[in-house]
């Protein structure tokens, strides 16, 4: 599996956010490409410790059985639901959020393994930092192929 930590991973998914343009269409889902930063943009940051959100009610119930899911080799599905603080439903600058998560992708990588929150994932719950690295680069890739790229 892929890792984010890697940086061969980390360049390969930075080409693709600057394949990205302002008119790329999604394949599926709800967000245009410049909500669609800001969404993996605030996902980041949850990876992060930067932000804090709390854990669901069936994140504690089912989540430690999903929690592989999220940084396996399996595809993530198609329009699976998402951390309600983290949908992105207002308008967003498309440049300005490409450039705001190409950065933080960047310090995540910089930063390493070590520097991942301890906070558990609000649906996933406790992760290691290399499932955090796995499951980062699975959900960006997976919102890419979103768009197509």
């Amino acid at each position: 599996m892929n890792n984010i930590f890697e940086l061969l991973y980390k360049d390969e998914i930075l080409k693709r956010i600057d394949n990205l343009s302002v008119n790329s269409q999604p394949k599926w889902g709800k967000m245009n490409v410049s909500q669609m930063l800001a969404h993996c943009s605030s996902f980041q940051d949850i990876a992060m410790g930067y932000s804090l959100p709390p854990r669901g009610w069936l994140g504690l119930l089912v989540g430690r059985f999903a929690k592989p899911i999220f940084y396996n080799d399996k595809p993530l599905p198609h329009n699976m639901s998402t951390i309600p603080t983290i949908f992105i439903t207002c308008k967003k600058d498309f440049e300005k959020e490409r450039e705001k998560l190409k950065q933080k992708i960047i310090t995540f990588q910089k930063n390493g393994p070590e520097a991942c929150t301890g906070h558990p994932h609000p649906f996933f719950g406790k992760l290691t930092s290399e499932q955090w690295g796995k499951g980062i680069y699975k959900h960006l890739d997976h919102h890419l192929k979103q768009f197509g790229v």
